[in-house]
């Protein structure tokens, strides 16, 4: 009986110090999608990884189109994107995950049309019109009439203009055409306001980091990025026409400017596009991007994790923004945001 008790001690020492060896080290969450937000997401990671031993992240920077896929499969424990699920992938996902899902709002941020135009040093100002005929390839030339009237102070190149866009399911393709789309019929019909929309016309890249590094390398060429890429690349972007009819330059204020203009309209997913928003400095081509979470994450040490960096972006987090080229939340906004946190299990 006594060396039973001392094996039986023994063993349980040993089992002990088994679990304790497997709750060793940070607990990986993995997450995926958009490109639009991955320089701040990045940033965000690497903070809260310093302040929260426990969690380490990995994120693919894959596009909105495969974030949402992946949070539907059930591959990874949050998904982004620029576009939000429509009905029938909310419902799709849901069944399969068997939870709620939500859209988090984390940053504001702008699409830009960012071009290679050698010696134009003064930047471009374009209408919603001149961009989606670019697209269209209805104009096929630099010093088109229509882009010269837009730029009475600037010589144009005698060049043909060749359009870059996304080839992968992109959030910002959907941002981009849902512009192209609320300005132009024909550009609806014939590209679509989508994350896969179909050019028949000029070059693909993979991801905002393809696109930019098409631009650099070929000259007289567009196409349309998110603000940061073309920032941290050196490239120059155009000023875009707004529905008060000013050329406004894509900056921290003008972005900021579109989500309060609209901050009342927001519905309760905390989801909408702030397309066109109407407003005196407000940039046409601005959006929020948002974490996918479930509910109630199938790894309860996760979902911990997950809703306790929600916490910290929504809160600490958004001093980063502004450094990296997207806007806070609005403060009213911030609050539903984390109320909506609340409710995640």
């Amino acid at each position: 009986m006594k060396y039973l008790t001392i094996f039986v001690l023994i063993f349980a020492f040993i089992a002990g110090s088994c679990g304790k060896n497997e709750q060793k080290g940070p607990i990986q969450i993995n997450g995926a999608g958009a490109t639009f937000p991955f320089p701040l997401y990045s940033k965000w990671f690497d903070e809260y990884s310093k302040i929260n031993k426990d969690a380490k992240f990995n994120y693919q920077s894959i596009g909105s189109g495969g974030g949402i896929k992946q949070v539907t499969e059930g591959t990874v424990d949050f998904g982004a994107t620029d576009s939000p699920m429509n009905a029938e992938e909310m419902k799709n996902a849901e069944t399969k995950s068997g939870t709620k899902i939500y859209h988090i709002p984390t940053v504001l941020g702008a699409v830009v049309l960012t071009y290679n135009l050698p010696g134009l040093e003064k930047p471009l100002n374009l209408s919603g019109e001149n961009i989606a005929d670019i697209y269209l390839g209805k104009i096929k030339k630099w010093n088109d009439p229509k882009l010269a009237k837009d730029n009475p102070d600037t010589k144009l190149p005698d060049k043909d203009i060749t359009v870059v866009f996304r080839t992968d399911g992109s959030g910002t393709s959907y941002i981009f055409t849902d512009f192209l789309g609320s300005i132009s019929p024909e550009a609806k019909e014939k590209i679509g306001v989508s994350k896969t929309p179909k050019f028949d016309i000029g070059q693909g890249g993979k991801g905002n980091e393809g696109v930019t590094g098409v631009i650099k390398q070929l000259e007289y060429s567009i196409g349309y990025v998110e603000l940061i890429y073309a920032i941290s690349n050196n490239l120059k972007y155009a000023n875009v026409k707004n529905p008060e009819g000013e050329f406004i330059t894509p900056t921290l204020e003008s972005v900021t400017k579109a989500g309060d203009v609209t901050l009342s309209q927001m519905p309760e997913t905390l989801t909408m596009s702030i397309i066109n928003a109407k407003g005196k400095g407000a940039y046409p081509i601005s959006s929020y991007t948002y974490l996918i979470v479930y509910e109630k994450n199938k790894d309860e040490a996760k979902g911990k994790l997950i809703k306790s960096f929600l916490e910290w972006a929504l809160a600490d987090g958004q001093k980063f923004a502004k450094d990296l080229g997207y806007a806070p939340l609005p403060a009213d906004l911030t609050k539903k945001a984390l109320d909506k946190v609340k409710i995640l299990k």
